[in-house]
């Protein structure tokens, strides 16, 4: 049986010592994370959610390595907050870079996406999106719309929203596109 000394004491300096070197934390924390920054610029934006790729990448690599940390998988605390402080600084690095430097902000941020023009739709950019005609019509009924052909243009923004430009010159609200479950 444990004693109660035994069952309160806590090993500080485990607590506190990197197990890991430092570099190469910080190293496979900024390789996975443009990894998956990489991968999700191409995937479509209505499977993104509304969160910006970036915001996304920060959410769930923070929260893995934060719940290392607090779960005891890293016996050192400096390793999980090394790790998580790489994460949310390449966060402010890139959200900076996409603010300041053009170039960047159409690498990160793509534009809108028009999937109706004038009443016509724009297959290629639906497929690109996999985005049903019934999908779509069903976006545009969410907003008032009732007949395609009143529509100036309609385009899936980059959070994976919508917005409707009617004929009559309104422009129509933007909804998040619904979650949808992936198979397999």
């Amino acid at each position: 049986m444990l004693g109660a000394a035994q069952v309160l004491s806590v090993d500080w300096e485990a607590m506190f010592t990197p197990e890991a070197n430092v570099i190469e934390i910080f190293v496979r924390g900024t390789v996975m994370y443009f990894l998956l920054v990489a991968l999700l610029r191409i995937t479509p934006r209505r499977t993104v959610g509304s969160l910006g790729i970036v915001d996304l990448v920060v959410v769930v690599f923070v929260a893995e390595a934060a719940g290392k940390s607090l779960g005891g998988e890293y016996v050192s605390l400096i390793d999980g907050g090394v790790l998580v402080a790489t994460l949310v600084a390449w966060g402010v690095v890139l959200d900076w870079l996409n603010y300041n430097v053009p170039a960047v902000e159409r690498l990160l941020s793509p534009p809108a996406l028009p999937v109706v023009r004038n009443g016509r739709l724009l297959r290629r950019n639906m497929r690109s999106e996999f985005l049903t005609e019934d999908e779509l019509m069903g976006k545009l009924r969410e907003q008032g719309v009732e007949d395609i052909s009143g529509v100036r243009v309609a385009y899936v923004e980059e959070d994976g929203g919508m917005s409707v430009f009617t004929n009559k010159g309104k422009k129509r609200t933007r909804r998040r596109a619904p979650q949808r479950k992936k198979v397999g």
